[in-house]
């Protein structure tokens, strides 16, 4: 018989506050975070039927909004100087500008917009529309 003491094994590293701080860090960033920025104001979108022409919304700090009053934003940009900061913006990334008008804009006013922002630079532009039911 053996009566000696076993030998001690070496107790492995605890896990648990690594998880404790990984939780912490996610709880921060979730408390920090902006997911989407709230749009300046709200626009119901037009309807479409062409599936092709529906866009999803998108995000409002990604599109120039055109309420029903005919008032425009972009960003934190209000009036017809948000017309010219989106359009620098849309010329220095290169992509199409997304227009969130509302359904019951003035269709006159929507073209005036149309030629100002050509004026502007803009060369091409994508209304935003939901699906017609």
């Amino acid at each position: 018989m053996d009566f000696a003491t076993p030998a001690r094994r070496t107790r492995a590293e605890s896990i648990v506050p690594m998880i404790n701080v990984v939780f912490l860090l996610l709880v921060f960033f979730l408390m920090t975070a902006t997911i989407a920025p709230p749009q300046p104001f709200e626009t119901i979108p037009p309807a479409s039927r062409d599936e092709s022409a529906a866009q999803s919304d998108p995000t409002a700090a990604d599109a120039l909004h055109v309420a029903a009053d005919g008032s425009l934003a972009w960003r934190e940009t209000r009036g017809a100087s948000a017309v010219h900061a989106a359009a620098s913006h849309v010329r220095a990334k290169g992509a199409p500008l997304l227009i969130r008008a509302d359904r019951r804009a003035d269709g006159a006013a929507i073209a005036r917009l149309l030629s100002e922002l050509a004026e502007s630079g803009v060369s091409q532009a994508r209304l935003v529309t939901e699906p017609a039911p």
